[in-house]
């Protein structure tokens, strides 16, 4: 599991920068309304940030490792609804935050000595 984490820890990390960004991103898209449109034009560039940050990230790791990575944009979502939106985070929700992180980690650690290729 420890090698498969030190072969993609560049492509993680930059994935979970990414996610961040993306789920800022949106954020900043919920936020805007009638008072506030301004905040879309961050919003768009957070979330195209993200973007790029992701494609980036393809550049060092397995794919398979990687997009699991954005699966992270649920649990960002949750938290930052309930720091910012003072939105409720009920049991069920904590549930679904660990089976979603335990998930992402099983699958960035269990590459199981494949070869890349490309």
């Amino acid at each position: 599991m420890r090698a498969s984490f030190e072969k993609n820890k560049k492509g993680i990390l930059l994935m979970a920068c990414a996610s961040l960004c993306v789920c800022l991103g949106q954020l900043f898209w919920k936020l805007s309304g009638p008072q506030a449109l301004w905040l879309l034009l961050p919003g768009f560039a957070l979330y195209g940030l993200g973007a790029l940050i992701m494609l980036v990230a393809y550049r060092y790791g397995s794919v398979s490792v990687l997009q699991p990575v954005l699966a992270m944009n649920y649990v960002l979502t949750v938290v930052l609804a309930a720091a910012v939106l003072r939105e409720e985070i009920t049991l069920l929700r904590i549930a679904g935050i660990v089976c979603v992180t335990v998930g992402v980690v099983l699958v960035c650690g269990g590459d199981g000595g494949e070869e890349e290729t490309s």
